[in-house]
């Protein structure tokens, strides 16, 4: 999927660096990720699930909070109620560039922090938590007990979080011990998604039982089993992914429908790289692009892939009408099409083709599929060439 930066100020003036994760086609919906307590957006969770809902036709912004990662300010400094303000500011950019967020999901403490958000953001039709604290000062229980004490005494101390150094000013601490995260659940009114894992080591499950208990329906749990906090693993992420975009299909807007076109294929610049397109073929979005050794970002099959699969998928579907008309017993059918250029040659473009046969097929039947691979429609074409018409912006194909 297509992703660009999005930055933008906070009720500060600190600039905040984000990334947007586009869909290839038109955005279903908008939604605002955000990240766990001290990961940043680039953490290994926020990306992945990000580019998954993307995928799933959810256009997301993740970003860093202030102080962290590429953004501005001074994290020492800031606090909880900041990571909301935060919130609050990127649902308000991304408003004014036509992405207003109607999705809220937040990771750990990021959970927690867009449950206090939503409150200032009535656009949002629904709220998804991964591993998110029912308190918010649980995240307190990370801090060494001697420098939480510096803390208290000192104003502010070096504190290591998740093996990294940071320094954490008192306005934090206080912060999240001031946080009434039970009564703001109870007034979220909206619909709620609590994903959690049974085995979290470091927000133990009592949590979104918790949660649970103090929400008001239409309220849901997916249990991440097996998962750890962070989400390491790309197949717990995933999972995530999939049950938040499952679960909130629910309460987003429909699918638009595609339009009407004439053609049967659009290509469209995204304006990401020198080559990246979003495409259309049939129902179908996806994006097209040239290899970094072209020039490209290397995100998506290029024009001659394309072409070669379409010889492919033609050939497969032709031996597979074959089979099923002739009753023969052919359980899975394979193409494998290259395509190179060979100079001096005419014509120089040339196809290679392997067709993989499984099945209980004598002799005479495998040479008859193989033998019919040459007359699929495809193949035809650029066997014999075809003729080009070319099409005003304001004229109408029969």
């Amino acid at each position: 999927m297509p992703t660009r930066p999005f930055d933008f100020e906070n009720s500060a003036g600190h600039r905040l660096s984000g990334r947007i994760e586009l869909p290839a086609g038109p955005a279903r919906a908008w939604a605002l990720f955000a990240h766990c307590f001290t990961c940043g957006k680039d953490n290994v969770a926020a990306v992945r699930i990000s580019r998954r809902l993307a995928g799933a036709g959810i256009g997301v912004l993740r970003f860093d909070f202030t102080g962290l990662g590429r953004s501005d300010g001074d994290f020492a400094r800031s606090g909880f109620s900041h990571n909301v303000q935060d919130l609050v500011a990127a649902a308000s950019s991304m408003t004014d560039a036509g992405m207003k967020p109607a999705l809220l999901i937040g990771h750990s403490l990021g959970g927690a922090a867009v449950i206090a958000a939503a409150g200032s953001l009535p656009g949002v039709s629904a709220v998804a938590t991964i591993a998110a604290p029912f308190d918010v000062a649980h995240v307190l229980a990370q801090f060494d007990p001697e420098s939480l004490a510096e803390i208290e005494r000192e104003g502010s101390a070096a504190v290591l979080l998740a093996g990294r150094p940071f320094t954490v000013g008192r306005e934090l601490v206080d912060d999240m011990r001031q946080q009434d995260q039970e009564t703001r659940i109870a007034e979220l009114k909206r619909p709620l998604l609590l994903l959690h894992s049974p085995v979290d080591q470091a927000v133990g499950i009592e949590n979104v039982t918790r949660l649970f208990v103090a929400a008001r329906h239409p309220k849901s749990f997916v249990s991440l089993d097996g998962a750890d906090h962070l989400l390491s693993k790309v197949r717990d992420a995933d999972f995530a992914a999939d049950m938040i975009a499952a679960w909130a299909s629910r309460y987003l807007p429909a699918p638009a429908p595609a339009g009407a076109s004439v053609f049967d294929a659009e290509a469209e610049e995204t304006g990401l790289g020198k080559f990246q397109l979003a495409m259309r073929a049939g129902q179908a979005s996806f994006i097209a692009d040239e290899p970094e050794s072209m020039g490209g970002l290397g995100s998506g099959p290029t024009p001659f892939n394309l072409l070669s699969s379409a010889l492919a998928a033609c050939t497969t579907m032709t031996l597979r009408m074959l089979a099923d008309r002739k009753g023969w017993k052919v359980d899975r059918i394979r193409t494998a099409v290259a395509h190179r250029k060979e100079a001096g040659t005419e014509p120089a473009d040339l196809f290679t083709r392997q067709v993989t046969l499984e099945g209980n097929l004598d002799a005479d039947q495998r040479n008859a599929l193989l033998a019919a691979a040459d007359r699929c429609p495809v193949h035809r074409t650029l066997e014999r060439g075809a003729r080009f018409e070319p099409v005003n912006d304001d004229l109408t194909l029969p």
